[in-house]
């Protein structure tokens, strides 16, 4: 008997850490923590992405907004796990995030998804919504109503809201808690 298919567990294993890591910090890419990027911004510690990821429940073929796409690591993770048939959209408030994702990203060759410029004082792509997956990498002091209307039906937002991980659900809005975690601010 084989092994069930673990997709979270593959696209960590085809996407390695240390290929969205400045020179710098690329000897460090095993280390279970964040690590600094640039702007004062981290690419978070793999644990964390692994259970979001697993609580996102990304599925071959959706269309996944990747909020704080950073340093393109998530957004990559996120286009494997859609496929070529998928679109990943990331979006990033630092412009040398975006040039420095962007060429990380485009180094795995997984033209389906792109970073790009968020709009500032917009959260998330509201005028590319609807999304079945958002994934935000940032946290915010309260849920943003927003992100909540880019879903579709039938769709699946994970973000930190003040220290606790949620899992929001529509249709309804049905948000369920699953633990405590630490992020830089969503701007």
């Amino acid at each position: 008997m084989s092994d069930p298919v673990d997709p979270v567990g593959e696209a960590f294993a085809a996407t390695p850490r240390r290929a969205f890591l400045p020179r710098g910090v690329r000897r460090r890419a095993t280390y279970d923590g964040p690590l600094a990027i640039a702007a004062g911004q981290t690419n978070s510690q793999p644990r964390t992405v692994d259970d979001m990821l697993r609580l996102l429940d990304v599925r071959r073929g959706q269309r996944v907004l990747d909020v704080g796409a950073g340093s393109g690591w998530t957004t990559a993770l996120l286009a494997h796990l859609v496929g070529p048939e998928g679109v990943v959209v990331g979006v990033e408030l630092e412009p040398t995030l975006v040039t420095f994702g962007s060429g990380n990203l485009a180094a795995v060759d997984r033209p389906w998804a792109s970073i790009r410029l968020a709009t500032p004082g917009v959260v998330g792509d509201p005028d590319g919504a609807p999304y079945d997956r958002v994934l935000v990498s940032a946290m915010p002091d309260a849920l943003p109503s927003t992100l909540v209307d880019q879903l579709a039906d039938d769709g699946v937002l994970v973000i930190p809201v003040a220290g606790t991980m949620l899992r929001v659900t529509q249709p309804g809005a049905v948000v369920t808690e699953h633990g405590r975690y630490r992020f830089v601010p969503l701007r």
